[in-house]
């Protein structure tokens, strides 16, 4: 099996929470072929999909995790299979990449996930195909409409739409004058839409993030618990994570949101849920595989490649 990853630099990940590298190791353990590509290694030449790739060599090594070839150019119809995993934002770079991916797809390539689907789905603004899920939650740019929101739920999360790791989320508590100046600050005075969400105090248990693999979640759950007075649930802004099982009302939410995703050709996805509330789906990058896999001695990335083996088959 051929199989291409574009993946942000190898060189600078952190691959003992790296999920890519996960899936990396696996791929290697079952003797596949593994390209390895960046974004800007993609272009079209007229109708033909084709990229700058060098064979990886990866190893779970501290001092030496991967080795690459010289480069060569290739169409990438050359590959069975293409592992999009670059990380947001999500910006018309990002776009532009899906189109060049979904001529890879229509030259019968497997693309995880589906290009098409990467664009429909935006992370945050997804989860409101399945209200029985989700918190109260208002997307808008206009002030005034945010700040009613504020005025009806007292206690207010707002959220970029295209951010990553926590970034740009801050809190709410009053109608006031620093209220609607950050407001107008996030939407950049009302051209640009955002999120706000009824603030759930639930968070200090930890924002669980839950993986889905074709639609199916895995029996565990990382909660990113914040920690002091920082009620962001994301690792990268210091919360620790903590390995649960998953709840009845967690199994409930994926078996709302599951087949649909898995419909779309979104194969690897990453849903949050704080308390008994649905607040993201991850499609472009999810990660926690290798929390996981430590805290419960598993192989996520080894179902994952099962998963794939089987959707290439189908796609044959």
């Amino acid at each position: 099996m051929k199989l291409g990853i574009i993946m942000d630099p190898i060189s600078k990940i952190d691959i003992k929470k790296d999920s890519s590298f996960a899936m990396l190791l696996a791929a290697q353990k079952r003797g596949w072929n593994i390209q390895y590509m960046e974004l800007d290694d993609l272009y079209m030449d007229n109708d033909i999909p084709v990229a700058r790739m060098q064979y990886l060599k990866v190893a779970d090594d501290l001092n030496k995790w991967y080795t690459l070839s010289d480069a060569h150019v290739d169409n990438l119809s050359t590959l069975d299979i293409i592992l999009m995993r670059k990380d947001p934002p999500f910006d018309l770079e990002y776009i532009y990449s899906t189109y060049i991916l979904e001529h890879a797809q229509r030259l019968g390539v497997l693309v995880v996930n589906n290009p098409t689907a990467l664009r429909s789905v935006n992370e945050k603004f997804f989860i409101t195909y399945f209200p029985n899920c989700i918190p109260p939650t208002r997307i808008s740019r206009n002030t005034q409409v945010l700040l009613d929101f504020v005025t009806e739920h007292k206690d207010v999360i707002i959220k970029p739409l295209d951010n990553m790791g926590g970034k740009g989320i801050f809190r709410i508590t009053e109608v006031n004058d620093n209220a609607e100046s950050k407001l107008r600050s996030i939407t950049k005075n009302g051209t640009g839409f955002i999120m706000a969400q009824k603030f759930l105090p639930e968070i200090a248990a930890g924002d669980k993030r839950i993986l889905l693999i074709d639609g199916k979640p895995v029996p565990y759950a990382l909660a990113r618990v914040p920690t002091n007075t920082n009620l962001k649930g994301n690792l990268a802004q210091g919360a620790i994570g903590k390995g649960i099982e998953l709840t009845d009302r967690d199994k409930w939410i994926c078996d709302q949101v599951g087949s649909k995703l898995s419909d779309m050709g979104l194969v690897f996805v990453g849903i949050d849920i704080i308390g008994n509330y649905l607040t993201e789906i991850n499609v472009t990058s999810p990660t926690c595989i290798r929390d996981l896999d430590n805290l419960f001695n598993i192989s996520i990335a080894e179902q994952l490649m099962d998963a794939i083996e089987e959707r290439k088959q189908e796609y044959m």
